[in-house]
């Protein structure tokens, strides 16, 4: 119970005394405004399919940037616009359901970024684990830059365009009628979600980016019924989970990344508990 009798020796101090500690908490804050705001789409349009083949799907231009020496936050987002470019393809060209498309490409683009990082001229296994699940405690000051300027482009992307998903999440039809451009949104759509979590994967990994992406938009949609309060929720959860995250992990020694996205799972089963305790309690009241 050191987090209660000795407050600032826990909360404090190692966010204080350790520079590494300050720069993973402006990585992980800077990732879950990317990954709650765009999110936040992904949950109410049923896409958490796709947004999980995208957070794997970039792990070939990781594997490929590393082998060649080149800079892995732009292999990753290469891979991923290549992977939304080949989903779109495949559902235009072929009669499977969409999610069979997406489940092929997934398959691929992972088992693709093991071969590669397997072969003898790829990395070791303990670069593949980093990738895998993100290494938040070594950011460096570029890292955070480059994370801010994905992070901005997410947000401004997803204020521009606010009322063509808003729209097309309910009625594409009639996003088509009022002259919003489906298409072009779903393409925007898209291009926010893979560069949301290019910006994520150094914080928590490709295999954990998941969970920023999903869960806190889906505990927020549990909360609040306004899209923008629900953003704004789903950034709040995210940082909580972040910071509460970050130091759990300094105090007990545990993957910083992992803590950090089992944080944000758990504060939706609280969030699903106390719904449902609610709802009991009301119907009771009610009969």
């Amino acid at each position: 119970m050191e987090f209660l009798t000795s407050p600032i020796d826990w909360w404090i101090e190692p966010f204080a005394d350790n520079i590494f500690m300050r720069k993973a908490l402006w990585s992980g804050l800077l990732a879950v405004l990317a990954t709650s705001t765009v999110g936040t789409w992904v949950v109410l349009r049923g896409m958490s399919f796709f947004g999980e083949a995208l957070a794997h799907g970039v792990m070939p231009g990781l594997a490929i940037a590393f082998v060649i020496g080149g800079d892995t936050t732009l292999g990753a987002l290469i891979a991923a616009l290549i992977m939304v470019f080949g989903i779109n393809l495949i559902r235009v060209h072929s009669p499977l359901p969409d999610d069979s498309s997406i489940g092929l490409l997934y398959v691929g683009f992972l088992a693709l970024a093991v071969v590669i990082m397997s072969s003898s001229s790829g990395a070791y296994s303990g670069d593949l684990s980093r990738f895998l699940f993100g290494s938040i405690t070594g950011v460096n000051d570029g890292d955070l830059y480059r994370q801010l300027i994905i992070a901005g482009v997410t947000l401004l992307g997803v204020m521009f365009f606010h009322r063509a998903f808003l729209v097309m999440t309910f009625d594409e039809v009639q996003a088509q009628l009022l002259g919003l451009r489906p298409r072009l949104a779903h393409a925007a759509l898209f291009a926010l979600l893979a560069t949301s979590i290019v910006a994520s994967f150094q914080a928590v990994g490709n295999l954990l980016v998941f969970a920023f992406l999903v869960a806190p938009p889906s505990t927020a949609a549990m909360l609040v019924r306004r899209i923008p309060v629900i953003m704004t929720t789903a950034v709040v959860i995210g940082a909580v989970s972040v910071v509460v995250g970050l130091l759990i992990s300094y105090h007990q020694d545990t993957a910083a990344g992992a803590t950090m996205a089992l944080g944000t799972v758990v504060l939706f089963m609280l969030a699903l508990l106390i719904r449902s305790l609610s709802g009991s309690y009301n119907m009771r009241l009610a009969s």
